[in-house]
């Protein structure tokens, strides 16, 4: 069986080390489309599973036709469901300059306030791209923890400021794949270099972490980047990964997914993603 909560009750017991059922599942959508409040939310509403929506908050100040406007929205708040923020524009946070980040969330907590009368707990990069930088100015906002988009489980040892998900989507939301990585379990790392997911004058970068103790043979891990498919894998001493690149990543965002199977049979998951300027 699976089980659905709240993302912020998720968060909490997570971060205050109490259990959760297994297989615990949250929901969230990136975007603010409307067919979140036509489509998403009355089969949601209609099941009793909670989700949390991630909002740009000048498409609903345009009231585009595709967009959620603040009406909208406020209906759905009103009805238990998470608003969280997602910058003003949309921007690719990790391309900009620091002081339009700032007042990109600046105005948008602002607008929040205005509409809804406070200012979410919750943040969602888009593009999921985010690198030190970006995370130290979601804690200076004032949220409470920030997701990305790159494959993973999250759980206790989990950076809340870059918290993994899983994409399901029309690319990635056939009924095979739903079931895999809701059946995912973490891999759990620390060490994990490089750092930072702007990718500058080393590229390909000397990607690498150390896995915990408890997390089988690592000779069973597989890393593949989507830039070049299965990279090379080195395992120095008896828990620290190198993955070795052959190519310099492409710009834009390459993600890199490392996968194992566990000895229960579920697949573990950890997924980054790096991100080059255009040229």
């Amino acid at each position: 069986p699976y089980h659905v909560l709240p993302v912020p009750e998720i968060l909490r017991k997570i971060r205050s080390g109490e259990p959760l059922p297994e297989r615990t599942i949250g929901l969230t959508v990136d975007d603010g489309y409307l067919s979140v409040y036509r489509e998403a939310w009355p089969r949601l509403r209609a099941a009793g599973l909670p989700f949390t929506v991630f909002v740009s908050t000048d498409t609903a100040d345009r009231g585009a036709a595709s967009y959620m406007r603040w009406e909208h929205i406020r209906q759905m708040q009103a009805a238990g469901v998470e608003i969280g923020a997602h910058t003003a524009s949309h921007p690719h946070m990790i391309d900009a300059g620091g002081a339009r980040l700032e007042a990109e969330l600046q105005k948008s907590n602002a607008r929040f306030r205005a509409e809804l009368g406070a200012t979410p707990d919750l943040f969602a990069y888009p593009y999921g791209e985010a690198g030190q930088r970006e995370r130290k100015l979601v804690l200076k906002s004032g949220y409470q923890a920030a997701f990305g988009q790159h494959s993973g489980v999250f759980h206790k040892s989990s950076e809340g400021t870059y918290i993994p998900r899983f994409a399901l989507n029309e690319n990635f939301g056939a009924i095979g794949r739903f079931r895999l990585v809701i059946n995912a379990l973490p891999i759990p790392v620390d060490d994990v270099a490089p750092r930072d997911a702007r990718i500058g004058a080393t590229n390909p970068p000397n990607f690498g972490f150390t896995v915990a103790e408890d997390i089988g043979d690592l000779k069973r891990l597989g890393c593949f980047a989507s830039s070049e498919g299965r990279a090379r894998v080195e395992i120095l001493g008896t828990r620290r990964i190198e993955v070795r690149l052959k190519n310099p990543l492409p710009p834009g965002r390459t993600r890199i997914n490392c996968t194992m199977r566990d000895k229960s049979g579920r697949w573990r998951w950890l997924g980054t993603i790096f991100y080059v300027p255009p040229k």
